[in-house]
């Protein structure tokens, strides 16, 4: 079998999506972001029917902005960075460009296939990704230096699901930044993390004035780390 390339995986996605390239300034680095045109044009019935399986991943959505371009801002060095809910791939490129070794993940498997290829088009080379459900983690996940995630909070139910893969995946010395607009299961989450049982902690959460046109947004940026 052929493996297949950045450049044939962009080919294939320019065949099956309407997309287009979106330009973006994160911390004053140019990035060019290919993704679908329109969520909508993705939503599916069946997908919906058996799990409410909604395509939010299509969007750049501003809480991935803001994590990007604090994200940018950091030394990776070489450090783990696992990224849920990756989405077209803004954050795990913005990531990969600050030197993390990054794991991109998501439910969807179009959404990796989009993440990679933004990666290799924004220069960072490949990235790893991977297929993950939130409610079936895997025995092996791993444990990163880093985890991040933004705008993953619109369920009541991802509140401890969320909580649940950070606690299964932070390094001991590890850190967790989490993306939030405000979403229903925001307060839900801090809730679940401090749970004794994660071993977690809120130890910051700073806000951002996101604004873009129309667009006026708080984002909160949860920090959270282990309690030892």
């Amino acid at each position: 079998m052929t493996r297949r390339t950045p450049v044939t995986e962009e080919a294939g996605l320019r065949r099956r999506f309407r997309v287009i390239d979106t330009e973006l300034d994160i911390g004053g680095r140019q990035l060019s972001i290919l993704h679908p045109v329109s969520a909508e044009d993705l939503i599916n019935e069946a997908d919906f029917e058996r799990d409410e399986r909604l395509p939010y991943w299509a969007e750049l959505w501003p809480s991935a902005r803001v994590l990007a371009e604090q994200l940018l801002g950091l030394p990776g060095e070489g450090r783990t960075l696992l990224e849920l809910g990756c989405g077209a791939g803004l954050v795990a490129t913005s990531a990969a460009l600050a030197g993390f070794r990054v794991c991109a993940s998501d439910y969807y498997a179009d959404a990796l296939r989009f993440a990679r290829v933004n990666a290799w088009r924004n220069g960072t080379g490949e990235i790893e990704t991977r297929p993950l459900d939130w409610r079936r983690l895997p025995a092996r996940l791993g444990r990163f230096d880093f985890v991040v995630a933004s705008d993953v909070l619109y369920e009541r139910a991802h509140a401890s699901l969320v909580a649940d893969v950070l606690a299964a995946s932070l390094q001991p010395k590890g850190v967790a930044l989490i993306a939030d607009p405000g979403r229903v299961a925001a307060e839900d989450f801090v809730a679940a993390v401090s749970q004794p049982g994660r071993r977690l902690q809120v130890v910051a959460r700073p806000t951002f004035s996101f604004v873009d046109g129309p667009v006026r947004q708080t984002i909160t940026v949860f920090r959270i780390e282990p309690t030892g």
